[in-house]
């Protein structure tokens, strides 16, 4: 198993080839397994994800930052892929919140992570510029201060808040590049026009979360050529796996039948990814 500086320069090492990183989002120890064995050679967890498993709606603040190390941590000690988290906004709206996620993260094993400026108040859902700034600038203060590399996103939420103002997003990111981020990352982006100006905008390597929900589904191929660095998929696994149950569930009550079971892999091919 590599150690954490160790999986720290993998990673920083993936962000920097020819083609974009795919950040794949496990939600548990056994989805990152079953996610390594397939071959993905870089994680981030999904807040998403992580919300269903315990009965909770995301994006209401209802995850601890205690809740989301514990989970990060399982899935770090599960597998040796590089793992970073999605920190959603730091669990604080002060910079020194933000800066002390970044420090209990690189604790819990991370090599990395994201942040966000939404605030979690639906009456005014993105931090002021000035103030947002000065969270990255504390979190990436605190990232360059550990002994290893800590790949520290900075995501302006502009797309996923109502507010889809291309030339506040792409202000927002070029002032977190020079706050000190090491990746970009605006959410809900997904005509290619914007996503390319983005890229174009700044020259840290830039995050796509791929896989929208009634977005264009742009290939890696595709998105390589406007610039994209990296790729990560947020809740999409974690949907794909709960909506396959849910249809499963709604067959057997309103139906009374059980074709489940011919779509779906045996316990032990399942088995024989989670302990190969």
């Amino acid at each position: 198993m590599p150690t954490q500086a160790e999986k720290a320069v993998i990673f920083q090492f993936l962000h920097n080839l020819p083609k974009p990183l795919i950040v794949a989002n496990p939600w548990d120890a056994g989805t990152a397994r079953i996610l390594a064995a397939l071959g993905f050679e870089a994680f981030s967890t999904t807040s998403g994800g992580l919300a269903i498993t315990l009965g909770r709606r995301d994006g209401t603040a209802s995850i601890t930052r205690d809740e989301a190390l514990a989970n990060a941590k399982a899935i770090v000690e599960a597998t040796h892929v590089p793992v970073a988290a999605d920190l959603e906004n730091g669990y604080g709206d002060s910079p020194q919140a933000a800066a002390e996620t970044i420090r209990l993260a690189a604790e819990a094993g991370l090599v990395g992570g994201s942040i966000e400026d939404a605030t979690n108040d639906p009456a005014h859902p993105l931090y002021d510029f000035d103030h947002a700034v000065e969270r990255v600038s504390a979190a990436a203060e605190t990232a360059r201060s550990l002994p290893f590399p800590f790949m520290f996103v900075a995501r302006a939420e502009n797309y996923l808040h109502g507010k889809p103002d291309l030339d506040d997003t792409i202000r927002r990111l070029q002032a977190f590049e020079k706050a000190g981020a090491e990746v970009l990352y605006a959410p809900g982006l997904t005509r290619a026009e914007d996503i390319k100006a983005v890229c174009a905008a700044v020259t840290k390597p830039v995050n796509i979360l791929a896989a929208l929900k009634g977005a264009p589904h742009l290939s890696v191929t595709e998105l390589a050529a406007l610039g994209v660095r990296r790729i990560s998929l947020g809740s999409a696994l974690s949907r794909a796996a709960m909506s396959a149950f849910i249809r499963a569930s709604r067959e057997i009550m309103e139906k009374g039948t059980f074709t489940v079971a011919a779509e779906t892999y045996s316990l032990g091919e399942i088995g024989d990814l989670v302990i190969p």
